[in-house]
């Protein structure tokens, strides 16, 4: 993975309305491997306020969300068209 990788998980981990599913569609990290790599890249004070802020929110997680809320894409997101993500080059 490269450090521009590890740059794009950990700001679509730190966004709000980003879920874990689109990480993991992404790049291929389940929510486990998406928080193992936090704990690794950041300041433990970091990390916890990270863990704090994410932990139960809804809008983190697609299965919780409520139906209202609408999809966001990030500008610097990749473009997904159905199964297959188009990589920018």
């Amino acid at each position: 993975m490269t450090e521009q990788d590890i740059d794009r998980i950990i700001e679509m981990a730190w966004e709000d309305r980003t879920p874990f599913e689109a990480i993991e569609l992404q790049f291929g990290l389940s929510e486990a491997e998406v928080i193992a790599l936090m704990r690794r890249q950041m300041k433990g004070s970091s990390f916890r306020m990270w863990r704090a802020r994410v932990s139960g929110r809804k809008t983190k997680h697609t299965q919780l969300r409520s139906e209202d809320a609408l999809r966001f894409r990030c500008s610097r997101q990749r473009a997904i068209s159905g199964n297959k993500i188009s990589k920018k080059g």
